[in-house]
Protein backbone atom coordinates (compact mmCIF):
# COMPACT_ATOMS: atom_id res chain seq x y z
CA UNK A 1 0.00 0.00 0.00
CA UNK A 2 1.14 3.18 -0.86
CA UNK A 3 -0.67 5.06 1.87
CA UNK A 4 -1.09 5.00 5.42
CA UNK A 5 -3.23 7.47 7.54
CA UNK A 6 -3.88 8.92 10.39
CA UNK A 7 -6.75 10.24 12.32
CA UNK A 8 -6.85 12.54 15.05
CA UNK A 9 -8.79 15.58 16.26
CA UNK A 10 -10.85 15.60 13.51
CA UNK A 11 -7.82 15.62 11.26
CA UNK A 12 -7.08 13.28 8.72
CA UNK A 13 -3.31 12.86 7.72
CA UNK A 14 -2.75 10.41 4.37
CA UNK A 15 0.98 9.52 4.01
CA UNK A 16 1.64 8.65 0.70
CA UNK A 17 4.88 7.19 -0.34
CA UNK A 18 6.62 5.91 -3.54
CA UNK A 19 5.31 7.02 -6.87
CA UNK A 20 1.98 8.21 -7.94
CA UNK A 21 1.08 7.29 -11.33
CA UNK A 22 -2.22 5.26 -12.89
CA UNK A 23 -0.92 2.48 -11.44
CA UNK A 24 -0.85 3.27 -7.73
CA UNK A 25 -3.50 6.13 -7.55
CA UNK A 26 -6.90 3.99 -7.37
CA UNK A 27 -5.45 2.45 -4.25
CA UNK A 28 -4.12 5.44 -2.59
CA UNK A 29 -7.10 7.28 -3.54
CA UNK A 30 -9.73 4.29 -2.36
CA UNK A 31 -7.83 3.87 1.02
CA UNK A 32 -8.35 7.80 1.69
CA UNK A 33 -11.64 7.95 0.48
CA UNK A 34 -13.15 5.03 2.62
CA UNK A 35 -11.74 7.11 5.88
CA UNK A 36 -12.49 10.12 5.28
CA UNK A 37 -16.06 9.22 4.19
CA UNK A 38 -16.76 7.21 6.92
CA UNK A 39 -14.78 9.92 9.46
CA UNK A 40 -15.97 12.98 7.62
CA UNK A 41 -12.88 14.78 8.74
CA UNK A 42 -12.91 18.85 8.77
CA UNK A 43 -9.38 18.56 7.79
CA UNK A 44 -7.74 16.28 4.74
CA UNK A 45 -3.59 16.93 4.93
CA UNK A 46 -1.92 15.02 1.69
CA UNK A 47 1.70 14.31 3.13
CA UNK A 48 3.76 14.05 0.20
CA UNK A 49 7.30 13.32 2.13
CA UNK A 50 7.92 10.34 0.98
CA UNK A 51 6.37 10.67 -2.62
CA UNK A 52 9.73 9.85 -5.28
CA UNK A 53 7.69 10.58 -8.19
CA UNK A 54 4.43 11.68 -9.62
CA UNK A 55 2.58 12.16 -12.97
CA UNK A 56 -1.26 13.44 -13.89
CA UNK A 57 -2.66 11.05 -11.96
CA UNK A 58 -1.29 12.71 -8.38
CA UNK A 59 -3.02 15.92 -9.93
CA UNK A 60 -6.19 13.72 -10.21
CA UNK A 61 -5.71 12.53 -6.54
CA UNK A 62 -5.27 15.89 -5.31
CA UNK A 63 -8.13 17.31 -6.93
CA UNK A 64 -10.69 14.60 -6.34
CA UNK A 65 -9.89 14.67 -2.77
CA UNK A 66 -10.25 18.59 -2.86
CA UNK A 67 -13.99 17.92 -3.95
CA UNK A 68 -14.58 15.34 -1.74
CA UNK A 69 -13.42 17.22 1.13
CA UNK A 70 -15.40 20.13 -0.06
CA UNK A 71 -18.63 18.19 -0.35
CA UNK A 72 -18.18 16.93 3.44
CA UNK A 73 -17.72 20.54 4.91
CA UNK A 74 -13.95 20.15 5.11
CA UNK A 75 -10.18 21.69 3.56
CA UNK A 76 -7.61 19.88 2.00
CA UNK A 77 -3.87 21.08 2.55
CA UNK A 78 -0.98 19.13 0.92
CA UNK A 79 1.78 19.01 3.17
CA UNK A 80 6.22 18.51 1.83
CA UNK A 81 6.04 17.92 -2.05
CA UNK A 82 9.33 17.95 -3.19
CA UNK A 83 10.70 21.37 -5.10
CA UNK A 84 9.84 19.78 -8.46
CA UNK A 85 6.66 18.54 -7.17
CA UNK A 86 5.34 21.49 -5.56
CA UNK A 87 6.58 23.04 -8.83
CA UNK A 88 4.15 20.85 -10.98
CA UNK A 89 1.24 21.26 -8.31
CA UNK A 90 1.43 25.03 -8.40
CA UNK A 91 1.36 24.97 -12.54
CA UNK A 92 -1.84 22.65 -12.41
CA UNK A 93 -3.18 25.13 -10.25
CA UNK A 94 -3.36 23.39 -7.14
CA UNK A 95 -2.75 26.01 -5.42
CA UNK A 96 -6.28 27.81 -5.62
CA UNK A 97 -7.73 24.53 -4.41
CA UNK A 98 -5.54 23.95 -1.26
CA UNK A 99 -2.54 25.11 0.70
CA UNK A 100 0.94 23.18 -0.58
CA UNK A 101 4.19 23.95 1.48
CA UNK A 102 5.97 22.42 4.53
CA UNK A 103 3.99 20.73 7.39
CA UNK A 104 2.89 22.51 10.67
CA UNK A 105 1.52 21.31 14.15
CA UNK A 106 -1.35 19.98 12.98
CA UNK A 107 0.42 17.82 9.93
CA UNK A 108 4.30 16.68 10.46
CA UNK A 109 6.29 14.48 9.32
CA UNK A 110 5.28 10.37 10.43
CA UNK A 111 7.74 8.43 11.93
CA UNK A 112 7.72 4.59 10.87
Amino acid sequence: MNVKTDLKDGVLTAYIMGEIDHHTAKDIREEIDHVAESALPTLLILDFTDVTFMDSSGIGLVMGRYKLMKEIGGETRVTNPSPHINKVMRLAGLDRLAVIGKSNSKGGKHND
